[in-house]
């Protein structure tokens, strides 16, 4: 096994960084090589990696003990699961505003820490099932970003017991079995050497509480059917394409929520054709104006431009409007948009329109 990078150094600061450098660096980081963003094999790896630096120090206790005695302090004292949790709040923080919405995070980050299914205590957790969401946006919405508020028929919090499962006025009681574990440990001698296995308690199925008075309106599971409004946000720029929005799918008691994906479809445009984020557009023009040149003006998706169409423009000429493309998504920069003269050649003229053409071909023998 390779030994561990500091944890500095995997996230590219200083030891004296803020808490505020920190999160903004592993966000960056983090949309980099997120596992939905980034499909090569080497980003999982990564993705891990940093998640681990930033559970470490992000929190102000571990991130003492880290500077104090380096990995081994930290690994000598936290399970991977405690790294984890203890800074479950700094991960939903950061991607808080992931299609504008919060929560997830943590779940999302732990999940693809340990894989799939993965569980704390060794065991395999349950996720809920995806939601898929269709929907058609404008290039205009592509342009400006759209904001939306959905409401999905799903599995929800019971609200009679606030998801705890129990009774109005009752609480879940700690196993006593596994003392709230949710495992039990067993020891089995044989000849000389002993063997320890550790197993799910069958006294509370591995929850860790035993509910003694269940709700009579989730029939004590915490989960009901229900709607939940959810407000999001298609960032400018997005293309085609399905979208995850982690932990809003269906809800799992003690398991990993599913997620919602997001199915996009950027609807065909009247005007423009897009190739990422430039957009193309044709200018008819008459042959008149291809021979003598004219000042012109053209649609963009943020108003009127205007082109100098000069003396001699060929058919298909290409005008460049710099800047004047698609936002491109998670970045500061835009697209192009290239306007293509398009010359009207008339298939119909009268005797005099012929005669003066005539008299003008004359000059250029």
């Amino acid at each position: 096994m390779s030994a561990k990078r500091d944890y500095y150094e995997v996230l590219g600061i200083s030891k004296t960084a803020q808490s505020n450098e920190i999160k903004s660096q592993y966000r960056k980081l983090a949309l980099k090589f997120h596992p939905d963003r980034n499909k090569s094999a080497e980003a999982s790896e990564h993705f891990k990696e940093i998640s681990e630096a930033y559970a470490v120090l992000s929190d102000t206790e571990k991130r003492k003990l880290y500077d104090q005695y380096g990995h081994i302090g930290v690994d000598g004292k936290y399970s991977t699961e405690d790294i984890f949790k203890g800074a479950s709040g700094n991960f939903d923080d950061v991607f808080s505003d992931l299609f504008g919405r919060s929560g997830g995070g943590f779940e999302s980050i732990f999940e693809s820490l340990l894989g799939r299914g993965g569980g704390f205590g060794g065991f395999r957790r349950q996720k809920g099932a995806d939601l898929l969401y269709e929907t058609s946006i404008t290039l205009e919405d592509v342009f400006h970003g759209k904001h939306m508020e959905i409401d999905l028929h799903k599995d929800v919090e019971c609200l009679s017991c606030k998801g705890s499962g129990a009774a109005p006025g009752s609480s879940p009681k700690t196993c006593k079995t596994c003392n709230g574990q949710g495992q039990v440990r067993q020891t089995r001698k044989m000849g000389f050497a002993s063997f320890v296995t550790v197993g799910p308690c069958t006294s509370c199925h591995g929850q860790g509480q035993i509910i003694e008075k269940p709700c009579k309106n989730c029939k004590g599971s915490g989960i009901t059917k229900g709607i939940r409004h959810l407000p999001f946000d298609i960032p400018p720029g997005i293309d085609t394409g399905d979208y995850t929005i982690p932990g809003e799918g269906e809800l799992v008691s003690d398991g990993i929520n599913g997620d919602l994906i997001v199915r996009i479809r950027v609807l065909p445009h009247s005007d423009f054709k897009r190739d990422g984020g430039d957009i193309f557009y044709d200018k008819q023009i008459s042959i008149i104006d291809a021979i003598l040149g004219k000042n012109m003006e053209v649609p963009t998706l943020e108003g009127v431009e205007k082109i100098n169409v000069e003396e001699g423009s060929q058919p298909n000429t290409i005008i460049k409007l710099k800047g004047k493309g698609l936002p491109r998504i998670n970045s500061r920069s835009r697209g192009d948009q290239y306007v293509r003269l398009v010359v009207n050649i008339p298939k119909k003229l009268d005797k005099h329109q012929k005669n003066l053409l005539q008299e003008f071909g004359k000059t250029f023998d």
